[in-house]
């Protein structure tokens, strides 16, 4: 019989993560748990977060706590925290634990299964959920589709289907693809277009629906990006890009973009994982990546005047 999944820890409590958490809240709300450290944890004990105009006070735990582990732990921290998220987890891990990244990018899951075991690990990213973060108040118009799923998926394994479950009751919309390998770079590619386009130009989605010449210089990062993918033995190709422009049509024309909200908070932005990576990769391959360069260049300089 297939063990249901019980008790849920949350590390990462951003847009995209109290989105999420306030989904399971709703199915009990002692199934869910925040990880939470310093100041942090204070704020969330305290002030709680308060989602759509609802307001929750969720169980926060500090790392070190020696509470039971948890059947499920989702990491939805920033590129640059990962290696604390995964020191802070461990005493949320136990035999029988399943976890998944809703990071950005096409590494965290190598870093964690690094250290827990891949039999811990399925793959995971979500695509089209428009939601911002100001202050302990989280917005959202749009859930998006969560694609989560081991590697391939010709068939459901069984720890596909005990997260299938969870999902099937919270009210979370999502697909298990074939590939989810493949998927994760679709993902990567949007990230490395509508992300640092938009803190580049200061830009919500309403811009990139609606202005030719902002939806080129998005679209001039994915292309690149595909490139280097097929590069990589992984087939992305410019439908890629239009399956990626049906979703953009959904969203919240005054939604933003993770890192644009990054940049308006004056926090550090991800663009080393993104541009960054992309640039990497390029050298690697010999393949010109002047788009990200320049992006990398711009976004860099706008952190500098940010610190």
């Amino acid at each position: 019989m297939i063990q249901p999944i019980k008790t849920i820890a949350m590390i990462g409590g951003g847009a995209m993560g109290a989105s999420y958490a306030s989904k399971f809240y709703e199915i009990d709300h002692n199934c869910i748990s925040l990880v939470a450290t310093g100041d942090r944890y204070y704020r969330l004990k305290e002030k709680g977060l308060i989602v759509n105009d609802k307001h929750y006070f969720f169980n926060v735990i500090r790392p070190e706590e020696k509470a039971p582990t948890s059947d499920f732990i989702i990491v939805a921290v920033k590129h640059h925290h990962l290696e604390e998220a995964i020191r802070d987890i461990s005493n949320r891990v136990g035999e029988h634990t399943l976890i998944i990244s809703i990071m950005n990018g096409i590494e965290s899951e190598e870093q964690i299964a690094a250290v827990y075991g891949v039999d811990k690990l399925l793959y995971a990213l979500a695509v089209g959920i428009d939601a911002t973060r100001y202050g302990n108040s989280v917005t959202f118009s749009q859930q998006g589709k969560l694609f989560f799923g081991d590697a391939h998926n010709p068939h459901l394994s069984e720890r596909v289907v005990r997260i299938q479950s969870l999902f099937d009751k919270a009210g979370i919309i999502y697909e298990i693809p074939e590939d989810m390998i493949r998927t994760l770079w679709w993902k990567f590619m949007i990230n490395v277009g509508v992300n640092q386009a938009s803190a580049a130009l200061g830009a919500p989605y309403s811009v990139f629906q609606n202005s030719r010449e902002a939806k080129d210089l998005m679209e001039s990062a994915m292309r690149e990006v595909i490139t280097i993918a097929q590069a990589e033995g992984i087939h992305l190709v410019e439908e890629d890009i239009e399956n990626w422009n049906s979703f953009l049509a959904t969203l919240s024309p005054q939604g933003k973009t993770s890192m644009l909200q990054d940049v308006e908070a004056k926090r550090k932005t991800e663009v080393e994982m993104f541009a960054g990576k992309v640039i990497e990769l390029g050298k690697k391959h010999g393949i010109p990546t002047p788009i990200n360069q320049t992006l990398y260049r711009f976004i860099k300089v706008i952190e500098g005047i940010n610190a």
